[in-house]
């Protein structure tokens, strides 16, 4: 894991946002501190908002009200800025020595470094580049 700075700016993962939301007791109880107390400094990729699409569409995830009613509520409820998909979050995604090839993963890594917010995550492979800032408990 990567240090972050005193008070870092959060990309959340996916996982998290999705976790957050629904008070999964899977969330470390460390990070739900850290996203309660980082008001105004927490981001969301559109990436995030099209994979939990995906883990729905897939049966994954019961997302309640259907896909696109559970991602407006959740932006009502739980309101975090948006980090843009731009040129060079793609470029970047491209360029990524990460152990997998999972494109959700790659651009949720460049969102992070383009945009040098540390990534609120506890998936272990991205934990383990060392070139990204992340938060795991």
């Amino acid at each position: 894991m990567s240090t972050p700075a005193a008070n870092p700016s959060y990309l959340l993962d996916t996982h998290i946002w999705f976790w957050y939301l629904t008070g999964s007791k899977r969330l470390p109880t460390g990070l739900r501190t850290a996203i309660g107390a980082a008001s105004g400094r927490l981001w969301i990729s559109p990436i995030s908002v099209w994979e939990l699409g995906i883990l729905e569409q897939r049966g994954r995830v019961r997302l309640d009200g259907g896909f696109r009613s559970w991602a407006q509520a959740a932006q009502r409820r739980f309101p975090l800025q948006e980090a843009s998909l731009t040129g060079e979050v793609a470029v970047t995604s491209c360029e990524l020595d990460l152990p997998h090839r999972d494109p959700a993963d790659r651009f949720l890594a460049a969102t992070a470094l383009i945009h040098a917010l540390t990534l609120m995550t506890v998936d272990e492979r991205l934990q383990d580049a060392r070139w990204l800032s992340t938060r795991s408990s």
